[in-house]
């Protein structure tokens, strides 16, 4: 499929999957009512605060969940995202924050014209986020979207893209595991060609009871339309996504993780107050536990 109608695909799945979402998931993610607390906008605000920036660009801003997290600390406060209703939601959260509605628009992060603010296309931002997004870009079209983000910020700018651990599957012990290790690590296709079947499928029943395919549950859509784990939504190694930052211009690039799990997420049933309470305590960006016990991250990156 040619890369075009592959991301028309794409893209119009994952609308569909958020069209339901703009009342409810800040609620869900972000407040008091969240499974898990929001701790990576903090890691976020703080990165920001630190680089004195001003001018910051939410590239793919949802319900402006994380921009209402950076509203009143002196940022001016710009973004898009690719579903008309969280654009609407974002607008109207935002205008009581000051954020005027032109502020906020429509746009892909694989469209380089998507990351100019409409009457400001020539200015370029200090900092640049981009957080819940890049498991909806197809592979094919990745380094086009760091490029955009590379260039929609001025030398010296700061980019913070945020992603799913895939690393964190060697720990899960669930289905994204054997995923993980027959596509990633075993490569099933190159290993099996060739083989008797009866071989191929000793082996896959065999590590088939070594995790548990019944976890996590698939999440399906509300209303019709098609849930996270019905569209394209994909993991990243963080080793692979740092040398990919790097390759597109940036410096001093960082792996900074979030949202710890102290025990295997199967094992949260038996003590969730232990869990959530161990996993808490774990929270340490730059921890190196973080490559396989946290399921996402954060990479920046400093525009050279």
């Amino acid at each position: 499929m040619p890369e075009d109608k592959k991301l028309r695909s794409v893209e119009a799945a994952v609308k569909h999957c958020y069209s339901t979402w703009a009342d409810n998931y800040h609620r869900d993610y972000y407040t008091e009512k969240a499974a898990y607390p929001p701790v990576h906008q903090d890691l976020i605000r703080k990165l920001l605060v630190d680089a004195g920036v001003k001018r910051v660009l939410d590239a793919g801003c949802g319900p402006a969940s994380m921009l209402r997290g950076l509203a009143g600390s002196g940022f001016e406060l710009f973004g898009f995202d690719l579903t008309p209703e969280m654009v609407q939601e974002a607008r109207r959260v935002m205008a009581p924050l000051g954020v005027l509605e032109n502020h906020i628009w429509e746009g892909s992060v694989a469209d380089p014209t998507a990351f100019r603010a409409p009457g400001r296309e020539s200015a370029k931002f200090d900092a640049a986020i981009c957080v819940g997004v890049f498991p909806h870009v197809p592979l094919e079209l990745e380094n086009a979207a760091l490029a955009n983000l590379h260039a929609a910020v001025r030398p010296g700018g700061l980019v913070a893209v945020e992603a799913r651990n895939q690393l964190f599957a060697l720990f899960t012990l669930n289905r994204y595991s054997q995923r993980f290790f027959l596509n990633d690590l075993v490569r099933e296709e190159e290993l099996f060609e060739g083989q008797d079947e009866s071989v191929r499928r000793q082996v896959l029943d065999e590590l088939g009871q070594r995790f548990r395919l019944d976890l996590p549950p698939v999440r399906g859509g509300k209303a019709g339309e098609p849930g996270y784990d019905e569209v394209l939504s994909r993991t990243h190694n963080p080793l692979v996504f740092r040398e990919k930052f790097a390759a597109v211009g940036f410096r001093d690039v960082r792996v900074l993780f979030y949202h710890y799990h102290c025990l295997p997420p199967l094992c949260e049933r038996l003590a969730p107050d232990l869990f959530r309470r161990g996993s808490l305590a774990m929270e340490s960006p730059e921890d190196w536990r973080g490559y396989f016990m946290a399921s996402a991250f954060v990479v920046t990156g400093i525009r050279a």
